[in-house]
């Protein structure tokens, strides 16, 4: 069975967006994975489409109505679904390749994207929503951070890179930023490849991009490393 998206969205035209081009969407139109929007507005209970209210005790915005969006929840995601249910927010757990490696392993997710001022409290208590963050800033809306996750995940799905090991080495895979990469022509504006790139000394190759792979992250990403 392939990996399966459904999201919960007030714009379901978004969709698939760049999810449908390149390797991944290659890998959707050969069915490795799935992805079905449903739209919010379909479980609104009256003439106008309604799914938000004004905020309990006062302030800007408006914020989505429990009842609406538990109704769209229970009607793809019956009780059974071994489905993670995801709602995207800027308040979230960052999203980290090992969420996204335990998200391709399973049998896919459920995403909700937030819009206004957030959705209510007691839904995503009530719904197990496991809130996730792509960065720390604020979008518009859920379904960029949506896509995001989603191709992240999906690269992950065997046979959608192609080679198995095309990933094995990137930013993060180990817990490190990536090494830098070269290619033809040998030399560009004054500047060559390192030498030790087309030196045909694959120990020195790996030793070479494991010391770029630390310099970096020493650099630029301190975090990564272990303390002390």
């Amino acid at each position: 069975m392939s990996w399966r998206a459904d999201v919960v969205t007030l714009f379901p035209d978004l969709f698939p967006g760049p999810l449908g081009a390149s390797v991944i969407g290659r890998g959707l139109g050969e069915g490795r994975w799935s992805l079905k929007t449903t739209n919010l507005r379909d479980f609104s209970v009256d003439k106008y489409k309604t799914v938000d209210d004004t905020p309990a005790g006062g302030g800007p915005g408006m914020v989505l109505k429990p009842d609406i969006l538990a109704s769209a929840i229970d009607a793809i995601a019956p009780d059974g679904d071994p489905r993670p249910k995801i709602l995207m927010s800027p308040r979230g757990k960052p999203l980290t390749q090992a969420r996204v490696r335990e998200l391709a392993a399973g049998p896919g997710a459920i995403i909700v994207c937030g819009r206004f001022e957030g959705v209510d409290q007691r839904v995503i208590e009530a719904r197990h929503l496991e809130e996730i963050s792509i960065g720390d800033y604020v979008l518009a809306g859920g379904e960029v951070a949506a896509m995001v996750l989603i191709e992240a995940v999906v690269r992950l799905i065997p046979g959608v890179l192609g080679a198995a090991d095309s990933h094995a080495d990137e930013s993060f895979e180990n817990g490190l930023l990536e090494y830098p990469q070269f290619t033809r022509p040998q030399i560009f504006e004054d500047r060559e490849i390192p030498a030790v790139l087309t030196s045909g000394d694959h120990g020195k190759v790996e030793k070479w991009r494991r010391e770029q792979s630390l310099a970096l992250t020493r650099a630029r990403r301190p975090d990564l490393l272990p303390k002390g």
